[in-house]
C-alpha cells in the first residue's frame, strides 16, 4: 500500500487505530468525493498490478434497497471494475455488519496483486478472495478481479481467528512472495493454496525441467489440468496455470528433463492439422514459445489453411510444415526437439510432497 487513510491499514492488519478529530474531518472530505456510503475506514488510494497509477479501493455500505457491500475500484472519478458481491450461503438474508479487513497482496503467485476481504454479516465472520488478472483486451485493456469461491469458503473455515495475519500465516506461514527461504518452504505455500482451490484428487511432483540445481512443482489432475511452479531468489513463479489437455486434440505437456524445453501436441480436423508447440523458460520465469510447427497432412489446394470436402482425399497422403509460419524441412522441425521427453505430472499427493519438502 503506498498511501494510507484513516489508519485504514492497520485496521486491515488486524490493528485497532482510536478515531481523531483530523482522521474525522479526513472521512467527510472522502464521503464528499467518493460516495455517502463510502467505509472510510476501509478506503485506500493503492497502486495494483492490474493499473497503471494510483487507484482507489472503495467500499460502500448497503444502502438505498441494496443488502450487500459494494466495492469499486475506481481512478480520476471514473469506475475502473466492480468486485462481485460474495455472501456465504448459509449468511443470505443476513444483514450487514462491517467490512473488518483489506489486504493487497499477490495470494496465487502469479505476479498479479490480489484482494482479501475479511467481512461480517449477520455477526458471522468470514473472508472472500479475490484474484487479479492482468489487463486483457476484450476489457478495454484494464485488469479486473475474479472472486474465487471455493479458496474463500476454505479460508473462512479452517483459519480461526479470521484475520488477515492468521490467514497468511495458514496460506504461507506469514510470508508473501519474495520472502521465502528456499523452494521447500515456498513449495509447501503453494500446495496449501491448492489444496484450497479445488477439492478434487491432485497429483504433485517434483521435476528438473531446467538446467539448475532446484527443482520445479508440477500439480495437476491426469487427463485434465496442469500447473507449474519454479522458485527463484525467494520468489515463486507460476509457469503454468491450470493448463487444460486430453480434449479438443490436445494430447497434454511433455518436457525434456533437464533441458528447459516443454513439448505439446495438438490437433484440428481429426488429426488433418497437427500442432506442435514447443516453450521454454526465459529470463524472466515465463514460459515463452520457441517454435511452434503447424503440420498439412492434406494438400491444401486452396490455401485456406483448413481441409475442405474436396481435399478430404489428400488426407494421410501429404504433408507440409511450417515453423513459426515459414515452410519447414523434416530435418528443421526435428532440430526444435530436444530428446527425451517425459509427461510432465506428478504422483505425490498433497501429504507425501509436504513430507518430502521438510
Amino acid at each position: 500500500m503506498k498511501k494510507m487513510l484513516l489508519g485504514a491499514a492497520l485496521m486491515g492488519a488486524g490493528f485497532l487505530m482510536p478515531c481523531h478529530p483530523a482522521q474525522a474531518a479526513g472521512a467527510e472530505e472522502l464521503r464528499a468525493k467518493l460516495g455517502r456510503d463510502c467505509i472510510t475506514g476501509q478506503t485506500f488510494e493503492v497502486e495494483l498490478s492490474e493499473y497503471a497509477g494510483k487507484v482507489w479501493f472503495v467500499p460502500s455500505a448497503p444502502s438505498g434497497g441494496r443488502t450487500e457491500l459494494s466495492v469499486e475500484i475506481m481512478q480520476n472519478g471514473e469506475v475502473l471494475t466492480k468486485l462481485s458481491a460474495y455472501v456465504p450461503e448459509e449468511l443470505k438474508g443476513k444483514p450487514f455488519t462491517s467490512l473488518d479487513a483489506v489486504s493487497f497482496y499477490d495470494v496465487n503467485y502469479d505476479g498479479c496483486t490480489d484482494i482479501l476481504l475479511i467481512e461480517t454479516y449477520g455477526g458471522k465472520t468470514f473472508a472472500a478472495v479475490y484474484y487479479g488478472f492482468k489487463p486483457e483486451e476484450h476489457n478495454g485493456g484494464r485488469g479486473n478481479f475474479h472472486l474465487h469461491q471455493q479458496v474463500s469458503g476454505a479460508v473462512s473455515a479452517q483459519v480461526a481467528p479470521l484475520s488477515v495475519s492468521q490467514i497468511r500465516k495458514a496460506m504461507s506461514g506469514g510470508k508473501r512472495n519474495g520472502e521465502f527461504q528456499d523452494y521447500k518452504e515456498a513449495y509447501r505455500a503453494v500446495s496449501n493454496l491448492c489444496e484450497m482451490e479445488t477439492t478434487e484428487e491432485k497429483q504433485y511432483g517434483l521435476v528438473y525441467f531446467d538446467n539448475d540445481a532446484t527443482p520445479e512443482l508440477v500439480v495437476g489432475k491426469k487427463g485434465y489440468w496442469t500447473s507449474l511452479y519454479t522458485y527463484r531468489d525467494g520468489r515463486v513463479y507460476t509457469l503454468m496455470d491450470s493448463w487444460a489437455y486430453g480434449a479438443m486434440g490436445n494430447a497434454g505437456y511433455e518436457y525434456s528433463p533437464k533441458k528447459n524445453s516443454l513439448r505439446n501436441y495438438n490437433s484440428d480436423y481429426a488429426g488433418a492439422i497437427m500442432y506442435t508447440t514447443y516453450m521454454a523458460i526465459d529470463d524472466s520465469c515465463s514460459l515463452e514459445t520457441t517454435a511452434e510447427i503447424k503440420t498439412l497432412n492434406f494438400d491444401d489446394v486452396n490455401g485456406n489453411g483448413v481441409p475442405d470436402e474436396n481435399e478430404l482425399a489428400s488426407a494421410g497422403a501429404y504433408g507440409v510444415s511450417y515453423i513459426n509460419g515459414k515452410e519447414a524441412t523434416p530435418a528443421e522441425c526435428a532440430a526444435c526437439d530436444a530428446g527425451r521427453y517425459e509427461y510432465l505430472e506428478g504422483s505425490m499427493t498433497a501429504g507425501e510432497l509436504q513430507e518430502k519438502l521438510k
